[in-house]
């Protein structure tokens, strides 16, 4: 299983437009076939960064989810969404792999 970090720069004058960009993905995502944890806006602290969190089986798996979610309807209005309103200044993604299992029980 690998979880995909997305890190988003975003124009703080334009939170709202990225809350209805995360609130869309909530939909999206886990239909077109990633286990999405979820969309994290600012709230404190930095104004700006914002991110985005699912796993994925593999990265064969995630080719396959990003033509899927390409041809999905809410999918496609969501990519021109982000175009138009332009409130993602950049964007970054890195695929990791959890090594920290198994977790002990707090105490």
């Amino acid at each position: 299983m690998l979880t995909c970090f997305i890190r988003y720069q975003i124009d703080p004058t334009k939170r709202a437009q990225f809350e209805q960009y995360a609130r869309n993905w909530g939909q999206a995502i886990p239909r077109n076939g990633a286990d999405l944890i979820g969309y994290y806006a600012p709230h404190e602290g930095s104004s700006t960064l914002a991110y985005g969190v699912y796993n994925i089986p593999s990265l064969a798996e995630y080719e396959a989810y990003r033509a899927r979610l390409a041809a999905d309807p809410l999918g496609r209005e969501n990519y021109e969404f982000a175009q138009s309103e332009k409130f993602i200044l950049r964007e970054d993604r890195t695929f990791l792999k959890l090594a920290s299992t198994p977790h002990g029980s707090r105490t």
